[in-house]
């Protein structure tokens, strides 16, 4: 089975997921393709026995070429399997690390007509030294309101790698 990762990051935390679940369905004997969602909006998915969508969030939203992606192929996506991820920093608590809890990911769930096969949130990473300064101050503003690492001399991976590999597995089952 072929599998597409189709994936939008911002500082690189949403790829690297990608290239985990990517190789953990490898291991499990499918072939896959990463491909970023800005080289994916006029791919033909039905060359693909399955779809993973990844897209981290960045100020409580989501790149917004995801929806117009989704309302593009949702018909396709609902009828093979397919997955979604969200990557985001608020999902390091674990009152806001699953498809129902956390609010960013469930409104867009809720607003759009694919409803994937499987769904999950991870955290994502803190990467303060690499940010512009207007990023830096502002993440760094937002983790202070919500009780999170203000250094900004470090960085920091929240992602469970573990739930990463759990999610490949699952999906790998769906096939």
């Amino acid at each position: 089975m072929t599998i597409l990762l189709i994936y939008t990051t911002r500082d690189g935390q949403t790829l690297k997921i990608a290239n985990t679940l990517a190789e953990h369905l490898h291991s499990a004997g499918h072939q896959t393709k990463l491909m970023p969602l800005a080289e994916a909006i006029d791919c033909d998915l039905r060359r693909y026995d399955g779809v993973i969508i990844g897209a981290s969030i960045r100020y409580g939203h989501f790149d917004r070429t995801l929806a117009k992606f989704v309302n593009r192929h949702y018909e396709l996506l609902n009828r093979i399997p397919s997955a979604f991820f969200s990557v985001n920093l608020t999902a390091r608590k674990a009152d806001k690390n699953t498809p129902e809890t956390n609010v960013y990911t469930r409104k867009f769930l809720a607003r759009i007509d694919w409803q994937p096969h499987l769904a999950a949130v991870f955290a994502g990473a803190l990467y303060y030294p690499r940010y512009r300064t207007f990023d830096r101050v502002m993440i760094q503003l937002i983790m202070r309101l919500t009780g999170g690492e203000t250094d900004t001399r470090k960085e920091v991976e929240y992602t469970d790698w573990d739930s990463v590999r759990d999610f490949a597995q699952a999906f790998s089952e769906k096939l």
